[in-house]
Order: C-alpha cells, then structure tokens, then sequence
C-alpha cells in the first residue's frame, strides 16, 4: 500500500522535473531532434497545451507552464489525499 502512495508520488516529482527542463530548453539554444529533447517535449505537450488555450503567450513570454505546474500540484495534493484516506 505505501508503495503504490510512494510510486504515485515520485511520479509526480518526475514529471514536474520534465516540465522543469521544458521551460529551461525554452530559454537555451538545442537540437530539437535530439532523442532527449524529443522525450521532453513528447512528454509535456498533451498538457501544457490545454493551459495555451487559455492563456495566451504574453510577448515572448508564455505562462502556461507555471500555470500547470501550480495545476499538478493541485491535483497531486487531491490524488495523495484520495490515496491516503483508501489506504
């Protein structure tokens, strides 16, 4: 039982840290062939482009990532709830 709480968590983390390194690779120069870079943007994009539909870029500047990284934690804090009161 905790360690279906602990793998949820770390899920979590992870995937907040690949969301992370897309707003880093936004402001470095990469290859955007890369295998790694692939993952990453393969990754964060079914999520961060339902935030873009709502929140416009500003500029150059767009703020959809930091609107689903405050969005998972939301719902990361739920799904732990939920989790802790079934088990």
């Amino acid at each position: 039982m905790f360690i279906i709480y602990q793998a949820v968590d770390v899920a979590f983390e992870v995937y907040k840290v690949i969301i992370f390194a897309r707003i880093i690779l936004s402001f470095v120069k990469h290859n955007p062939y890369s295998p790694l870079i692939r993952f990453v943007y393969d990754m964060t994009e079914p999520y961060l482009s339902i935030f873009r539909r709502f929140i416009p870029p500003v500029g150059m500047v767009d703020f959809s990532p930091i609107a689903a990284l405050f969005a998972l934690s939301i719902i990361k804090w739920l799904v732990m709830s939920l989790l802790r009161a079934i088990f």
